[in-house]
């Protein structure tokens, strides 16, 4: 598309998604389709299940059940735009419904990212302070550490959206992505943006690097108490509760730091877009799956409701 000029005021974005090959589009429909659906049914399979099984009425499945529905929250705020684009070929998206868009994708994602520092926290007061942890993890304290979490996630994106949208993007309306992020707005705009990359950098930056200290710091004490642990049963099981939150953590701050923690010189979109689908789709489809799978009791509680339904 033509640069736009400097005085026209853009109404709607253009979204190059994926791929414009017409070959590709019905077979791509397909496959967002089954993760997307895969997506909906193992969180929401995951958030019903601590719901109807009282044994996971703890503070981690607590944590657990939000995690599922910030991952139904940043992955419906993207796919299903995207699978209509494969589907009808119309990739514009209007300003307002754009905004939208990131609005909800930053508020979830950065949501999930203070969850995983709060779950850390827990399995630190579980491990190290076993005694004290009824007293110290009470229901009003996780009522607060989830709602601080949202309260943050909502509050990041009110001033990324308000930032980036405040800009004046003259230059183009085609966005080189399959959704509305921001270094690919940041590209279109004609104003001086270098306040607002220094704010990103320094608001995500500071959002990570809190969250991955908590995390690190919290680990590092339930590593050194379950080395101190004489029984192996014992620590077999404190390794196996761990191991599902950090193949979670690798996964969601390995992406997010490639994509935001560097300057937009450097960024390549085509190798951009592939983590933007792993963090967008594959990793909100994959979290139920690591943490049902590796542990023993969401297994079980699955296990007592089938033959519950089974037999009703």
């Amino acid at each position: 598309m033509d640069p736009l000029e400097n005085n026209t005021e853009v109404t709607e974005f253009i979204l190059v998604g994926l791929t414009n090959e017409p070959n590709l589009q019905i077979l791509l429909f397909i496959i967002f389709f089954l993760i997307y659906t895969v997506t909906l049914v193992g969180n929401l399979g995951m958030i019903e299940l601590i719901l109807l099984d009282s044994r996971l009425h703890t503070p981690m499945y607590f944590f657990l059940s939000n995690l599922s529905l910030v991952d139904i929250g940043y992955s419906s705020a993207v796919t299903p735009k995207v699978m209509a684009q494969f589907l009808t070929g119309d990739k514009s998206i209007s300003y307002n419904a754009c905004a939208t868009q990131f609005f909800f994708f930053v508020a979830f994602i950065t949501v999930e990212n203070f969850l995983l520092a709060v779950m850390a926290y827990d399995r630190h007061a579980a491990v190290c302070k076993p005694l004290h942890y009824t007293t110290t993890m009470t229901t009003g304290v996780c009522v607060c550490l989830v709602l601080c979490s949202y309260l943050g996630g909502f509050l990041n994106a009110s001033i990324h959206t308000g930032n980036i949208f405040s800009l004046s993007f003259c230059r183009s309306n085609v966005v080189d992505h399959f959704f509305c992020d921001a270094p690919p707005l940041l590209t279109l705009s004609c104003s001086d943006k270098s306040i607002i990359e220094m704010v990103i950098f320094f608001v995500v930056g500071f959002n990570i690097l809190f969250s991955v200290l908590v995390i690190l710091i919290s680990y590092l004490l339930v590593f050194l108490t379950i080395l101190g642990m004489r029984s192996s049963e014992g620590r077999q099981k404190a390794f196996s509760t761990c191991a599902s939150h950090f193949i979670a953590v690798s996964m969601l701050y390995g992406t997010t730091v490639f994509m935001y923690l560097q300057p937009s010189s450097s960024h390549s979109m085509a190798t951009d877009k592939m983590a933007s689908v792993f963090y967008t789709m594959i990793i909100p489809m994959l979290n139920p799956l690591i943490y049902s799978l590796r542990n023993k009791e969401v297994k079980s509680a699955f296990v007592r409701l089938w033959k519950k339904q089974r037999f009703l």
